[in-house]
């Protein structure tokens, strides 16, 4: 039997985007994602994480620090009853030309393969067009553009919804 899954951007979606975010310090939750995501999690969806960090890749904090911050972050979210099922990222900066970074898809497609993912029953949320063109890329046709910073165009984005705050996924899903 496949699964669903609520595929989340980091930055923007999960936590305020300050830039090139690595310590818990500067790490804020915006607000309504642990209701949001309790929520999506109740109704059946695997809790999935992909992010770009190119912070990695320009020298800016190691890998060790970005562990150590999505290890405090996944235990936050446990405090607040919500697994999450698997963080991917992509540590490369966009000079190196990988393949793992977004708009790219191959991190969608690893966590389908992983997980048994119905990428048609899912759903994925980012604050970036780059986000919303890697999941229809992998097949995920439903998703979310959170302009909680009003930095996005809506009227240009390829995305299903348009949201002004992550608690409005409450009503769609």
């Amino acid at each position: 039997m496949s699964k669903k899954a609520l595929f989340l951007d980091r930055d923007g979606v999960i936590n305020y985007d300050y830039g090139y975010v690595h310590t818990k310090e500067k790490f804020d939750f915006v607000a309504g994602v642990f209701k949001t995501l309790l929520h999506a999690q109740n109704k059946g969806y695997l809790i999935i994480i992909i992010t770009n960090q190119s912070g990695i890749g320009r020298g800016m904090y190691s890998l060790d620090k970005f562990m150590e911050l999505n290890n405090w972050m996944i235990e936050e979210f446990e405090k607040n009853k919500i697994k999450v099922n698997k963080v991917l990222f992509c540590p490369h900066s966009p000079s190196q030309k990988c393949l793992c970074r977004k708009p790219l898809p191959k991190l969608f497609l690893e966590a389908k393969e992983k997980f048994q993912i119905d990428m048609e029953k899912s759903w994925a949320i980012g604050d970036k067009e780059t986000d919303i063109k890697a999941a229809n890329s992998a097949g995920v046709l439903n998703t979310v553009l959170l302009n909680n910073n009003q930095k996005a165009r809506p009227n240009k984005s390829q995305a299903k919804y348009v949201v002004e705050s992550i608690v409005s996924l409450i009503k769609i899903l």
